[in-house]
């Protein structure tokens, strides 16, 4: 009884030992061939960086559209018959309003001043008999509302009796967010086609590993070996496969970053946006190295399950 209870108590320690033995082991068979295990690593790695690219620059685009709102503006123009002093309390007023991050009051005289400088016009502007531009108050929604918000907002306001029309510059905002919408789920849809493409590279990896030591493993099976004693090798095979291709990933994916940070980050201040480039963070990077290992792990044991029980001792 007492042997059997010293058995049960170091199973455990056993079964580790075994466990990071076959860890060790899986990996000296790849350092053995280390072209074959480089390329497939490589394959794995190109595979599983193209969809942690485009999740990255849909994440760039995600700051920027963000930052892009803030920037737009709606204009009420008024009635004609509402004069500077009365525009100009409306304006106070809107700005008092948690919805709305600030105004700016437009007299016509300088609505017609703006127009002359800008448009180049002015003579025959002088030529008019009067001035045909109305006094106009720009607002900035808050940037707390979405775009249904914002919408609702500038409706509500286009209804007051001093406004005869109210327009809203966030038609291009609206199709940068359909469009991100859109790119959303073909990085997803990608996403999952290229796991799948991982799963078949790695399964097809182990499968050849397996007919090479097709005798090998009939032996195993010959002396009693139990099938899990046998499947392991294999499954810590794919685990290798999957953590290097995932440290390839997010090398490859470090690298072009630092490459564009340069160019990106030029290109942001033109628009006068302060977003820096969306690095990988510790938790994207441990993400994409555990779904490498992940995916690895599954291909082999895939393929394991299917290949293993058709080789039988003669």
């Amino acid at each position: 009884m007492a042997r059997n209870h010293r058995e049960t108590q170091f199973a455990p320690a056993r079964l580790a030992q075994q466990h990071a033995r076959d860890l060790i082991e899986s990996l000296g068979r790849l350092y053995r061939t280390p072209v074959a295990s480089l390329l497939t690593a490589c394959v794995i790695g190109i595979t599983l960086a193209l969809p942690g690219g485009l999740r990255l620059l849909l994440t760039q685009l995600d700051a920027l559209s963000y930052q892009w709102q803030d920037t737009v503006q709606a204009s009420l123009f008024l009635n004609g018959d509402v004069d500077a002093e009365r525009g100009q309390a409306l304006a106070a007023s809107l700005a008092e309003r948690e919805d709305i991050a600030g105004t700016r009051f437009i007299s016509r005289e300088e609505a017609l001043a703006e127009f002359r400088q800008l448009s180049g016009f002015g003579e025959a502007i002088d030529a008019m008999a009067g001035n045909p531009l109305p006094a106009v108050i720009t607002l900035q929604p808050s940037p707390d509302l979405d775009a249904d918000g914002v919408s609702a907002l500038i409706e509500a306001l286009g209804e007051r009796p001093e406004v005869d029309q109210a327009r809203l510059d966030q038609a291009w905002l609206k199709r940068l967010y359909a469009v991100l919408d859109v790119a959303r789920r073909a990085v997803g849809l990608i996403a999952v086609l290229l796991a799948f493409a991982v799963v078949f590279i790695v399964g097809n990896t182990i499968r050849l590993d397996i007919e090479n030591r097709r005798e090998e493993i009939a032996i195993m099976k010959l002396l009693g070996a139990p099938d899990g004693f046998v499947r392991r090798p294999f499954l810590y095979s794919g685990f290798w496969y999957g953590f290097g291709g995932g440290l390839l990933a997010w090398l490859l994916l470090s690298i072009c970053l630092l490459a564009l940070s340069g160019p990106v980050e030029r290109l942001v201040s033109l628009y006068g946006n302060d977003a820096g480039m969306a690095w990988l963070s510790w938790r994207e990077s441990g993400f994409l190295i555990a779904s490498g290992v992940l995916l690895g792990w599954l291909g082999s044991a895939w393929t394991v399950g299917r290949h293993l029980r058709a080789i039988e001792p003669r």
